[in-house]
């Protein structure tokens, strides 16, 4: 049995059983990957894999067992590696963070220039999706931490660290009806077409929620997960926006009216999530106290014990 088998197994049950698409992942030959996973199952005496001729098809219930200890193997190696770069290059590495764009383009930026300022030598790599990708890719060791509000809280692997709190706010043209129809209420924002977040109306989240809860359902024309996408549309008169009020900015958005709803909406909390199994680099310590200053590095290891 060898590492590099392991790294195969894991690899390929990531490509959703593609050799091929793990053995480019991997840098090396289709041919030598399926060798090594044959190796591996006449070694153990058991299929890994079900087969329909040379095409992996499925996991065996003890193939299911063997890759979940693969895939903590492999994080532990990882981890011991990144032990070893912390003390022999303290300054140096590759930080990958998970977020949404909303956070990407309004909420992070201050933190990433202070942080590229603080650790020059440290590569920064930030991928984007909505808060369930985000959080997989944690989970999955695609990135060492996920920002993200709502359901990265609901992933048990990640310890989930409460940054800041936020709310939302509607944006409308100049001239729009919502403007002069008094205070705003969750009656009269469902008589608009609305243009929001294309995670806000699934999965029972908190603002589908409160909509249900006065029984109205929202007529929701558009989704995006990209504030300014909504921005545009609203721009174009198809519909109302409800969105984060952090991605309202009064000078870039003379063009829209943002009247502000947290009198409908609770309060939101943005989260940030690392493995519960992971060694945390200095400058990853350094990133987390940026984003979340009541998070130094005995606040995080604290709770890290905790969440044991």
């Amino acid at each position: 049995m060898k590492l590099h088998q392991l790294r195969y197994l894991h690899e390929v049950a990531r490509q959703g059983l593609n050799i091929t698409s793990a053995a480019d992942a991997l840098y090396t030959s289709q041919p030598g990957v399926s060798k090594q996973i044959q190796l591996f199952e006449e070694e153990l005496g058991l299929q890994i894999f079900q087969r329909n001729g040379k095409r992996l098809t499925g996991i065996t219930e003890p193939g299911q067992q063997i890759l979940a200890l693969a895939a903590k193997v492999i994080r532990d190696v990882d981890n011991i590696k990144r032990v070893g770069d912390e003390f022999s290059n303290v300054e140096t590495g590759t930080f990958t963070i998970a977020t949404t764009h909303t956070q990407a383009r309004y909420k992070l930026p201050a933190a990433v220039k202070n942080f590229i300022l603080q650790y020059p030598q440290v590569k920064l790599n930030i991928h984007q999706g909505n808060p369930i990708q985000v959080a997989e890719q944690v989970a999955n060791g695609d990135a060492d931490i996920g920002i993200a509000t709502e359901s990265i809280n609901s992933f048990e692997s990640l310890l989930c660290l409460p940054c800041y709190q936020w709310n939302r706010c509607v944006v409308v043209p100049h001239g729009h009806p919502l403007l002069d129809e008094g205070p705003i209420t969750l009656k009269k924002l469902a008589a608009h077409p609305l243009i929001t977040y294309d995670f806000a109306f699934t999965g029972g989240t908190l603002v589908s929620k409160i909509f249900s809860e006065a029984g109205l359902t929202p007529n929701v024309v558009f989704t995006a997960i990209d504030a300014d996408v909504i921005k545009t549309y609203v721009t174009l008169g198809l519909g109302v926006g409800l969105l984060a009020n952090m991605a309202y900015d009064p000078e870039r958005d003379a063009h829209l009216v943002a009247i502000d709803v947290r009198h409908l909406f609770p309060d939101s909390t943005t989260y940030l999530g690392i493995r519960r199994d992971a060694f945390l680099r200095g400058y990853m310590y350094g990133f987390i106290e940026l984003i979340a200053p009541h998070f130094n590095r005995k606040a995080v290891n604290e709770a890290l014990k905790i969440g044991a």
